[in-house]
């Protein structure tokens, strides 16, 4: 399937920006699941620092504003052929171990509610309980956005019954590293079938299973990434693969608007 996308963030301020540095992670990568045609980031009124690649192999940019500008803007845009693969993403590669993804971060740190949770699989190969595990989530945590922020961690999304994509993807990763699996998080974007402009991006969680490699959930939706999917950036969790983090210095109040465009 041959996917055009456009990633707008515009960065609104009530008073002059004394210095931002903002991380950009907004290039998708070819591989196993997709071919990029084509690709351009363009930022406006603020100037790219450093270009680099990190440890989990995201494509990363440095981009810095200073001297008073009241408006920012990030677009990212281009076109993705993606294939389906049953959700198998394949071996694991680049710097990081596979053994870091069996850590616990801040955000994917087990419970009460997720050791609980994690005890309700039972029996089965590993496939049939990580596609149990997805269920269960969507089946126990609401999608419903304002109830949960970007540091919530994912006991706490658990015990609330509702958040986000984010939400959903920290909890099963918090499940499936107590679980004894390597996990970790995807960020990227989602064809849906309702809406071509999107609100924000999209984030699933990917296993390691031994024989297959990593294979992606979206407890979200209910099924393994397909065709319909285009992979960013990933990590442990969240902050390992935003699409846009950073600081301000200075003491203007930010406003912040996404829009985002997937179609055919």
């Amino acid at each position: 399937m041959r996917l055009k996308i456009t990633h707008r963030t515009e960065y609104r301020y009530d008073a002059p920006v004394q210095y931002l540095l903002q991380r950009l992670r907004l290039l998708p990568l070819s591989g196993r699941t997709q071919t990029v045609g084509s690709w351009a980031i363009k930022v406006e009124s603020a100037r790219e620092e450093l270009r680099f690649s990190d440890h989990f192999g995201n494509d990363t940019r440095l981009v810095s504003a200073e001297g008073g500008q009241s408006v920012i803007t990030v677009e990212a845009s281009g076109e993705v052929t993606t294939h389906d693969t049953a959700g198998v993403t394949g071996p694991h590669q680049g710097f990081a171990p596979l053994w870091l993804f069996g850590q616990q971060t801040k955000l994917t740190a087990a419970g009460e509610g997720i050791r609980e949770l994690a005890g309700t699989l039972g029996q089965g190969t590993e496939i049939e309980r990580l596609h149990r595990l997805m269920g269960a989530i969507r089946e126990r945590v609401a999608y419903r956005p304002g109830t949960t922020s970007v540091v919530t961690p994912a006991e706490e999304a658990l015990a609330l019954k509702s958040g986000v994509c984010q939400d959903h993807s920290h909890i099963f990763i918090a499940t499936a590293v107590a679980l004894g699996f390597p996990a970790r998080y995807v960020s990227g974007y989602l064809m849906m079938d309702a809406a071509v402009e999107q609100a924000a991006s999209h984030a699933w969680a990917e296993a390691y299973v031994v024989g297959l490699g990593w294979v992606a959930f979206d407890p979200a939706n209910g099924i393994s990434p397909d065709e319909r999917y285009v992979r960013v950036a990933t990590g442990r969790d969240y902050s390992d693969a935003s699409p846009v983090s950073g600081i301000l210095l200075g003491q203007a109040q930010e406003k912040l608007a996404v829009t985002v465009t997937v179609e055919q």
